[in-house]
């Protein structure tokens, strides 16, 4: 007899889940209305390893995992329809019904499930943290205190479409150094293991006159060729150590201080921290939350540690009962006119409003440091590859050049 998964609402409004045994979905629900509870869904519970179950599985192996490019449309929906008076539980139905996505449209019914069984929306987007963070949570739970949910919406979809922006600009700017260094990495290959050895009865009995670099370029090649086994191993281990360390507390810090001392890409890097952190800052301020939560969320979303750990240092000076900008001054991570105009906000009144024009600023900073950075990393890397090359082909050409002069 086959076994069904089932999700019900009881005479109390609470929702329940659970399986049964039926002979069909028909009699599977039967069952349950004659319990005197309301069935919300019914589905068979694959077992085994027949067909349909490894096709499921393949299934779910290849559904992508949803995006903030899926969040973003989902809350300028939710907004419009909000402001257009639709009800809370009917809006999320509705986004579930067109969204294509079968695990976000998943997520979206048990935020509508959540609702119904009378979670406030925040606490319900709090228990899919990977998708909506705490910034999200923190300016949903603030507008259900101050009554503005649509605007709030509008205001968290400009701040992803933002991010969003931003992550495809440091993306994009990564993109052209990568296949270029890839590029030459798979050229220098291509000439020790396939061009070099060809070579090898040429210099054969001559390593004595041969120039150091031929000397050391035919070793490196007989090495690659003879083991490279091996070789990939090292490599292997070495990308795998690699990336073990930068998962480390300790490695990860260094990487964010290298991104922040690198002299093509260290401006880069800081306008892109210092955008993102006052502009959540800002944000976050305008929502109402409370400026612990904000200096707490805003350490969380920087992006760098070394930036993270100068906002838990705001945090705990404010804590204290101090103003946000001397903590800030001292550190000397944010130009000083920065500074000034935080402690300018912070006696006015209106610091979210004077951080929101200065996150603007750095977010079109960060724009022309992208383009310089790609400016000069472009040449650089194209003198890169061409040393190494040219390096190789004088290896090889230069003996063969002086032995044709001793022939004559």
């Amino acid at each position: 007899m086959p076994n069904y998964r089932y999700q019900v609402r009881s005479t109390s409004g609470e929702v329940q889940g659970g399986t049964l045994s039926a002979e069909s979905a028909n009699a599977a629900a039967a069952m349950l209305r004659g319990q005197g509870v309301r069935v919300m869904s019914l589905s068979p519970v694959n077992e085994g390893l027949g067909s349909m179950s490894i096709f499921s599985g393949l299934r779910k192996l290849n559904e992508r995992k949803p995006t903030q490019k899926h969040v973003l449309d989902f809350t300028t929906q939710m907004a419009v329809m909000i402001r257009a008076g639709i009800n809370l539980r009917t809006a999320l139905e509705g986004i579930a019904d067109q969204t294509s996505h079968p695990t976000f449209r998943k997520i979206i019914l048990q935020l509508k499930n959540d609702v119904e069984s009378g979670k406030q929306f925040s606490d319900a987007v709090a228990t899919h943290p990977k998708l909506f963070g705490p910034l999200y949570v923190n300016m949903v739970r603030a507008s259900e205190m101050s009554g503005s949910f649509a605007d709030m919406l509008d205001r968290i979809a400009g701040y992803i479409a933002q991010q969003i922006e931003t992550k495809k600009m440091v993306v994009g700017a990564s993109i052209y150094p990568g296949v270029i260094g890839t590029l030459a990495v798979g050229v220098t290959v291509f000439l020790l293991t396939f061009v070099l050895p060809k070579f090898y009865a040429v210099f054969e009995g001559k390593e004595d006159v041969l120039p150091w670099a031929t000397t050391f370029l035919m070793s490196l090649s007989k090495t690659l060729t003879k083991q490279w086994p091996i070789v990939v191993g090292v490599a292997a281990a070495g990308i795998i150590g690699l990336v073990f360390v930068l998962k480390t507390e300790l490695g990860g810090f260094w990487a964010d201080k290298a991104k922040l001392r690198i002299p093509v890409v260290r401006a880069m890097f800081k306008s892109l921290y210092i955008s993102r952190g006052l502009q959540t800052m800002g944000q976050l301020i305008n929502a109402g939350v409370p400026m612990l939560d904000t200096l707490a969320i805003t350490g969380d979303v920087s992006g760098n540690r070394i930036y993270k750990g100068m906002w838990g240092r705001v945090y705990a000076s404010v804590k204290q009962g101090k103003k946000i900008a001397a903590p800030l001054i001292k550190d000397n991570m944010l130009p000083k006119a920065v500074c000034q105009m935080i402690s300018a906000g912070e006696e006015s009144g209106k610091l979210g409003e004077v951080l929101d024009q200065i996150s603007k600023y750095y977010a079109k900073q960060l724009k022309d440091h992208i383009k310089a950075a790609t400016g000069l990393i472009e040449p650089i890397m194209i003198l890169v590859m061409g040393t190494i090359v040219g390096f190789i082909a004088m290896a090889i050409i230069l003996p063969i050049f002086k032995m044709s002069q001793i022939v004559k």
